[in-house]
């Protein structure tokens, strides 16, 4: 074998290795710090989102209490018109009966009445 020489110097080969390093280590912090941005980015939008999609649950469940409220305001008021239409027809009832039985009783005055 021969020996041959090394026109570079140690030190200088391990200025270069070390820069080299730091070069890398540089590029290394500023793509973590750009994902770390990124990611900071996502989470605030998530988080916007999330409030809004919040925001529109709860307007949901208003809006479902507002008709469920209505809904059973609108069944009372049906009991109420039902039993009015049922007080109704017995009144007619009652009524017709009683024209009725005076049609039976007194023919003459079941006449003025009805005329």
């Amino acid at each position: 074998m021969t020996a041959e020489t090394i026109p570079y110097s140690l030190e200088s080969v391990l200025k270069e290795i070390k820069d080299s390093i730091q070069s890398v280590d540089r590029k290394l912090d500023t793509l973590q710090q750009d994902v770390d941005q990124k990611l900071d980015n996502l989470e605030k939008d998530f988080d916007q989102k999330l409030e809004t999609l919040q925001k529109n649950v709860t307007d949901v469940k208003i809006g479902l209490a507002t008709l469920t409220e209505k809904a059973a305001s609108m069944d009372n008021r049906l009991i109420k018109v039902e039993g009015t239409q049922s007080n109704q027809i017995w009144l007619f009832v009652t009524c017709y009966g009683s024209i009725g039985g005076i049609n039976r009783l007194n023919p003459y005055l079941a006449r003025d009445l009805i005329d």
